[in-house]
């Protein structure tokens, strides 16, 4: 196949002219024949689908019910909340020593960091 970027000027109103006696010929046999005219390359673009409201209603009726039945079960199982634990004042006070202690050993040593 021959690119159109190689074809001349004449060549190419050649083709636009042939180009149009075959879409007029083909629209005169799509007129004899009963059969609509094919656009383009062949394929006809699709017409979108159109949904009744009865069947809108009816997809959105069932989308209702799945989440009520979703929201049914996390409702039905609570989650169990955690019991903040509380430490008593001699265990923060054990810890405080501790750390303290640990500064203490760390500084002696000439650190600033553990």
């Amino acid at each position: 196949m021959i690119a159109i970027t190689n074809l001349s000027s004449k060549q190419l109103r050649r083709i636009a002219s042939l180009k149009g006696k075959v879409e007029s010929i083909q629209q005169k046999l799509s007129r004899i024949l009963g059969t609509p005219p094919q656009i383009g390359d062949g394929a006809t673009p699709r017409k979108r689908r159109r949904m009744s409201a009865r069947a809108r209603a009816k997809i959105g009726a069932a989308v209702k019910a799945r989440w009520a039945k979703l929201r049914g079960r996390k409702s039905a199982t609570k989650p169990v909340k955690k019991v903040k634990r509380i430490m008593s004042t001699s265990a923060r006070k054990k810890i405080s020593l501790a750390a303290k202690a640990r500064w203490k050993r760390a500084k002696a040593a000439g650190k600033n960091t553990l």
